[in-house]
Formats: structure tokens, sequence, C-alpha cells
């Protein structure tokens, strides 16, 4: 039963895709693509919200998820998880930014001056840790 919600869950996304390409065959593929960009997001905002839901079942009341079969031992402290899951999320996104700051910078030094492609790419490396470092933070949050 598992597998068949696993694989129905990662096929999802592709229907959009699939109704679009089939109706949209007259129409220019520029104008096509961005109703199916746009129709993939609603997807994936839909999914979003489910798992979402589940989430907040699963805080809420972790003995009910427990016995719905979503988690298995929830009996622990759900906090600590929800603690560990703001670390990497924090950590993710203040890398995302970090990345997109300098990585523009970085193309836009190597632009003007092609030598200085190793000193931007260390600099691209090291905001990108910043993820690396809530990820360690959670890991510490959930073994302890």
């Amino acid at each position: 039963m598992i597998f068949l919600v696993v694989i129905f869950a990662g096929l999802l996304p592709f229907i959009p895709a699939v109704v679009f390409m089939l109706q949209r065959l007259g129409e220019s593929r520029m104008k096509a693509a961005r109703k199916l960009a746009f129709s993939l997001n609603t997807v994936n905002i839909i999914i979003t919200l489910m798992l979402m839901g589940a989430g907040l079942v699963w805080l809420v009341a972790p003995e009910v998820a427990e016995a719905s079969g979503l988690v298995q031992n929830a009996a622990g402290d759900p906090y600590k998880a929800l603690a560990a899951a703001i670390a990497v999320s924090v950590g993710s996104a203040g890398a995302g930014y970090a990345v997109s700051t300098t990585g523009s910078a970085a193309i836009g030094a190597i632009a003007e001056k092609p030598e200085v492609f190793g000193r931007a790419l260390i600099f691209v490396g090291l905001s990108e840790g910043v993820a690396i470092y809530g990820l360690i933070i959670a890991f510490i949050i959930l073994n302890s």
C-alpha cells in the first residue's frame, strides 16, 4: 500500500504536464510552457499543504499520527523534530540568499576579470556552508 502511495505521489506532478501537452498541441511552445509551469506550481502547492496538514496533526497529537500510520514512534518529544526542522529550514533559506547574492557578484567579477574565478568560487562555497551548519545543528538536536 505504501509503495502505491509513493508511486502515485511521485507521478502526480506529471499529470498536468501530460494533460497540457495533449490540450495545447496547436499553441506555441512558449505559451504552453507558461501554462504548464503555472499548473505544476499549483499541484506542488496542493501537495505542500497536504504535507503541512499531516505535520500539524503530528505536532498537535503525535499519538493520533502514530495510530494512523503516518509516523512511527511518535511518542517522543514532537518539539525536538520541530526545532530540527526550523534549524534546517532557516539555515537553508539563509544559504540560498547568501548563494544568490555572492553568486551574482561572483559572476559579475568573473565577467570583468576572469582570473578571480578561484576566489569567487571559494566565497560561493563558503556561503553554502551555512546550510550544512543548520543540518549539523539539527542532527545534534535529534540525537540529544
